[in-house]
């Protein structure tokens, strides 16, 4: 009989979205209450409010009348995105808790795909990917080489790191409970990279859920080549940074030399792209992800992300 009340009981899922003065933030919950739920899943959102005052407890407290899930408004306000996350991890009580940031809006399968993907691998964490949606304002290039959208980075056939943006997170996996962000990070960036580095390093599966879309308009504010210059080297700082934090000296010097030439190299095919807006950028920003994994194997401080209104 114990066995026949386990296998009956629901699925439990929470939500959490940590936000930060983000005015999109309400696209982003009429998104979530749209969702088609699976059967048996019973949902909960968790808003976290990472400002100084509880600025988004308003927004909150007025759509909860029109929401058809529980939500729980968890307010800690100190300006760093991994005491938002780590708040998160702190109130989820789900088998799943999974991530969506609140400048985006999910599609209505969205959390089923995610749901269907961890069931048939039984991964630790499951990514889903994010189209970015430019206005008519976007440059050319930006809108036809699409570079703001995310994926996950395969490594031959397994996926080695993820990104919060979307993502599930099988909160009874050993490689996942007890498990927090680093606040060291929490304004740099690059908090969610050692988190889910440091998942599959401790043998913890990263699936991908094609079908799990969640969409991000792109602002003006981000739809400029600087934007994604300090985008790009701020993940091959985070990078060079957990190289370094893996290796010896000599082994810091090699990774070294092996971003140095990939720069020179990138540098060279920009060059040789130069007719090509498109081609051009793309080869452009490599160079400047291996600058940053240089500068982050050589220990440069990593610049500050988190914390501002504008934020990533």
């Amino acid at each position: 009989m114990g066995e026949l009340i386990k296998l009956q009981a629901p699925t439990r899922i929470d939500i959490g979205i940590c936000t930060f003065r983000r005015p999109g933030l309400e696209d982003t919950l009429l998104s979530l209450f749209a969702l088609r739920v699976p059967e048996g899943v019973r949902l909960r959102l968790i808003v976290a409010d990472n400002d100084a005052g509880p600025s988004a407890r308003q927004l909150v407290d007025g759509l909860r009348q029109q929401s058809p899930f529980p939500i729980a408004y968890v307010h800690c306000p100190k300006s760093n995105i991994s005491i938002a996350r780590n708040a998160c991890l702190a109130e989820c009580d789900a088998d799943y808790l999974v991530f969506i940031d609140d400048d985006e809006t999910a599609s209505p399968q969205w959390l089923a795909e995610l749901l269907k993907v961890a069931r048939e691998t039984g991964a630790a964490a499951v990514l889903g990917p994010v189209r970015s949606l430019y206005d008519a304002e976007a440059p050319d290039w930006m809108r036809q080489g699409d570079f703001h959208s995310t994926m996950p980075v395969w490594v031959g056939k397994t996926i080695r790191t993820g990104y919060t943006c979307n993502v599930l997170l099988d909160m009874r996996s050993p490689d996942v409970e007890a498990r927090r962000f680093s606040r060291a990070l929490g304004q740099s960036g690059g908090e969610d990279t050692q988190f889910f580095s440091d998942i599959f390093e401790s043998g913890g599966v990263i699936a991908f859920a094609e079908g799990a879309l969640v969409y991000e308009p792109v602002p003006a504010t981000r739809a400029s080549l600087s934007w994604l210059v300090k985008r790009r080297f701020r993940f091959g700082q985070t990078h060079g940074r957990i190289l370094a934090e893996k290796s010896n000296s000599l082994g810091v010097l090699k990774h070294a030399a092996v971003a140095g030439l990939k720069a020179a190299y990138c540098a060279v095919f920009t060059a040789a792209t130069c007719l090509s807006p498109v081609r051009r950028n793309r080869n452009f920003l490599r160079g400047v992800l291996h600058v940053g994994t240089l500068s982050g194997v050589l220990g440069i401080r990593e610049i500050r992300q988190y914390g501002t209104a504008e934020a990533a």
